[in-house]
């Protein structure tokens, strides 16, 4: 027995080293670099306005969808992921249902839907649309809000992303942003 122990000892010292150090030191050390380099995205990047009144009001986190369906917002994708076959039969279904709503919600827009306002994103809640997908939905937002498509579209703008260091990925639309600019509170 006295065997068995002095063989585990190691063991167990080396387990109790490993998690102080990976469990608390290592998060610790992350989480104070992080909250020291990139305050508000290592808080969640809330998207918080200050209204007429002085009072502060947090509207969501700008890296995270959420969800419009009204006609006078900007719709971002469909929220939740799948792990559904993107050619299978499943998920041609849930499109074409996706596009009927489209087809239902503004049938006064018979231009080709973009495929994000159809597909959901990888994460399920990608918080930005293509240009395309905005500019879909500008004639929509303008008619029913009683503003120029000229406006909509220079709101649009402001909260268009370009590509990361002007090369890598797509130009994106921030839904929310857009929207609570849309509504005046920034």
């Amino acid at each position: 027995m006295k065997r068995f122990w002095k063989a585990l000892r190691p063991v167990l010292v080396c387990f109790l080293i490993m998690t102080v150090l990976c469990g608390l030191v290592y998060p610790g050390v992350v989480t104070a670099i992080a909250q020291a380099a990139f305050p508000a995205q290592a808080n969640g990047s809330i998207v918080t306005v200050t209204l007429k009144d002085g009072t502060k009001k947090e509207y969501g986190s700008a890296l995270i969808a959420q969800e419009f369906t009204k006609p006078q917002y900007l719709i971002g994708r469909p929220l939740g992921a799948t792990n559904l076959n993107p050619a299978g039969a499943d998920e041609k279904k849930k499109v074409q249902e996706r596009i009927a709503w489209w087809h239902g919600f503004d049938p006064a827009n018979t231009a080709d839907i973009p495929l994000d306002l159809v597909t959901a994103s990888g994460s399920g809640v990608d918080p930005n649309v293509s240009p395309a997908a905005a500019e879909y939905q500008v004639a929509r937002i303008a008619r029913v809000r009683g503003l120029g498509e000229d406006s909509v579209r220079a709101v649009i703008a402001e909260y268009t992303a370009g590509k990361f260091l002007g090369f890598w990925g797509e130009r994106a639309v921030n839904v929310l942003k857009v929207n609570l600019a849309l509504d005046g509170l920034i």
